[in-house]
């Protein structure tokens, strides 16, 4: 990582930016940076070198959306997605990359395909869907959810579908989410250290790029406020699909 060639420094640039667009409330843009990152580095250096830009796209986006998060939300959610932290933790270091991907792709995308024909079957109901708050649909989800964010950085589209499934408004969705993924991404912080994924010099690293993602996190709630809640909710949802797509793809 001493010498890097353009199309390296490029790619991990855009996809800083796009990491901070993410962060700061355009619905998916920042699941590309996976693929990006990966595509310039080693796969599992590149999970470390992207977790401190990652966080400090967090600090902006909880700047500006502090006041909009749903704690409740959080607190419901964060006992599992720690619990999921944890599994990764345990099996990263002996854990096949592709068949990971490939199992949290999965699970996202059937997770999503029972949430549309729930949906479909509910469309004359007039009771509240009580699904997305059942104890089973949160801790499953907060564990696949904190799993695929400690091997794979890959947890945005698991959130997304609890929080959308949940009714959370445009602004809700993302102040909860904001502080939701900077308490998760800092749990994260001392387990790859003692995995040896971060260290001074990968910390170093990521530092030189962190300017692109504060940057993009700053221009984006100027696009969201343009935004209306049904066309973000359906930005949500086409990312978690594409998300979960790219993970099961090789």
């Amino acid at each position: 990582m001493d010498t890097l060639e353009l199309w390296q420094y490029g790619l991990i640039a855009l996809g800083a930016f796009l990491v901070g667009l993410g962060k700061g409330g355009l619905p998916g843009v920042g699941n590309i940076t996976v693929v990006l990152m990966a595509l310039a580095l080693p796969p599992k250096a590149s999970v470390g070198i992207l977790l401190p830009i990652l966080i400090s796209a967090d600090i902006i986006a909880v700047i500006v959306y502090r006041r909009h998060a749903e704690w409740s939300y959080i607190w419901k959610l964060a006992p599992w997605m720690f619990a999921g932290i944890l599994v990764g933790y345990f099996v990263f270091s002996r854990v096949d990359d592709a068949q990971v991907r490939f199992l949290i792709g999965l699970i996202l995308l059937s997770m999503t395909g029972v949430h549309f024909y729930r949906k479909w079957l509910r469309r004359h109901a007039t009771e509240i869907d009580t699904l997305p708050q059942h104890p089973v649909f949160i801790g499953s989800t907060g564990i696949i959810g904190g799993f695929a964010t400690m091997v794979a950085n890959a947890a945005g589209p698991v959130a997304a579908l609890y929080f959308i499934a949940s009714g959370l408004p445009k602004y809700a969705y993302i102040g909860t989410s904001a502080w939701f993924f900077l308490l998760a991404n800092l749990v994260k912080v001392p387990l790859m250290m003692d995995l040896g994924i971060i260290h001074v010099e990968s910390i170093q690293f990521s530092a030189s790029f962190m300017l692109y993602s504060v940057l993009g996190a700053m221009i984006a709630p100027h696009i969201v406020k343009h935004i209306n809640q049904k066309a973000f909710e359906s930005l949500i949802w086409f990312f978690v699909i594409v998300g979960g797509i790219k993970l099961i793809l090789p």
